[in-house]
């Protein structure tokens, strides 16, 4: 049986903590409003890293979903983490969703986004 889709609450659960988590560790080098680049920088590293080689970030882990390849069901890889981080950016990617709850950043990657 396959895994249900993760629902759009624990996916902005997840994605609040990673940012907030993104915007720390910016804030921890640097004043956010002097290098606005920092952070966003930081969650494609993060994303691609993590969804890359683990298929969770610490966001995704705490509400219990995981990023895979729609393929495969394992992790995406890096290249197309990152790929999917960079069109996650603008936010409005992540609204405009299918029927099967996947977002323009998880048709461009392609992945799913499950609970775990």
């Amino acid at each position: 049986m396959e895994p249900a889709p993760a629902t759009l609450a624990r996916r902005f659960g997840a994605l609040l903590v990673d940012w907030v988590s993104c915007l720390l560790i910016a804030g921890a080098f640097a004043t956010p409003t002097d290098e606005p680049w920092l952070a966003p920088g930081i969650f494609v590293v993060v994303y691609g890293l993590f969804l890359g080689f683990f298929g969770q970030t610490l966001g995704m882990r705490l509400f219990k979903i995981r990023c895979v390849s729609m393929n495969t069901g394992r992790p995406l890889g890096v290249p197309r983490a990152l790929l999917r981080a960079i069109v996650m950016l603008p936010l409005i990617t992540c609204l405009i969703m299918d029927q099967q709850q996947r977002g323009l950043h998880d048709k461009a990657s392609g992945s799913v986004v499950q609970a775990a």
